[in-house]
């Protein structure tokens, strides 16, 4: 089999704008949304826009996800091993989700019927633009001409090395997802608290600090860009939220007032991710020396 191309996939918690997954030339799978006793296709908010999301939640819905099945992950490897090219898969953290492991059980089915396929399997350990971080490293490798093997080494290399900072707004979701216990959920609202949370090196996450107040709460994020974040004029700073775009654009400001990135992207929580956080999650994703 001769080897044409590279063709990079990856999942819907990535987060990234569908206009990014399409000009990049990039293979999405999704997850499945459950709200309300519906399945939908989690697409990017192209089936259920993300301000329609986060108003249901808002009205009470309380979604669940569900992982991609292997038979999915079959059916899209197929293609492209069809098509000679070379697969890498970034998935969501297989902390948090089965997805990668979906992943891996289709590409071992496929090795039997292709044993030249080359299909390469990368746990971000990451998810929301952290795990769209290295998808779009992974496109710009790509673009200059590296090898599979470069880009793959790379994203292994420095993927516990992208922080997320989280600010949670309503602990009821965290609570209700078995994060925290539905006392703490319960003083928190009183009290006003906003829990930190981050992603860990094995990709779970953890509770941090716990912030009081909103104005606290951004600059504890505008913080941790400002101790943890390096090369940031090469780099892309991501910040994303659950439908608090006002919010998302000051914490741009602060963060800008102080340093410099190559690029800022301020995108939503995909209805995925959001599902878990609720509305009002803030968060903000770059890369760092560790996490």
């Amino acid at each position: 089999m001769k080897i044409m191309g590279i063709k990079i996939l990856t999942d819907s918690a990535c987060d990234l704008t569908r206009e990014y997954i399409e000009n990049n030339n990039i293979g999405l799978l999704s997850l499945i949304l459950n709200l309300n006793g519906k399945l939908i296709k989690d697409d990017l908010g192209q089936t259920l826009s993300y301000k329609d999301f986060y108003n249901k939640m808002r009205e009470g819905a309380t979604p669940t996800t569900s992982q991609i099945n292997a038979h999915e992950f079959e059916e899209e490897f197929t293609k492209h091993i069809k098509n000679g090219d070379s697969i890498i898969y970034i998935s969501i953290s297989s902390s948090l989700s089965g997805t990668f492991n979906s992943a891996n059980i289709a590409k071992n089915i496929l090795l039997e019927e292709y044993p030249d396929a080359n299909i390469l399997l990368v746990d971000s350990l990451s998810f929301s633009v952290g795990q769209g971080f290295l998808v779009s490293k992974a496109c710009e490798m790509r673009d200059e001409g590296k090898s599979v093997e470069e880009i793959v080494n790379w994203l292994e290399e420095n993927k516990r090395k992208v922080v997320h900072s989280i600010i949670i707004d309503d602990l009821n979701h965290l609570k209700r997802g078995g994060r925290i216990s539905g006392a703490t959920a319960t003083i928190g609202g009183l009290l006003n608290i906003k829990p930190t949370l981050y992603i860990d090196d094995e990709g779970k996450l953890v509770q941090g600090e716990k912030i009081k107040g909103k104005k606290k709460a951004l600059r504890f994020l505008a913080n941790e860009v400002k101790e943890k974040a390096i090369n940031t004029k090469n780099e892309t700073l991501y910040i994303c939220h659950g439908d608090c775009l006002e919010e998302a654009e000051t914490l741009r400001d602060i963060i800008l007032e102080e340093q410099e990135f190559k690029n800022v992207v301020v995108n939503y929580v995909g209805n995925v991710v959001g599902a878990h956080a609720g509305p009002g999650v803030l968060a903000a994703l770059f890369l760092g020396s560790n996490r």
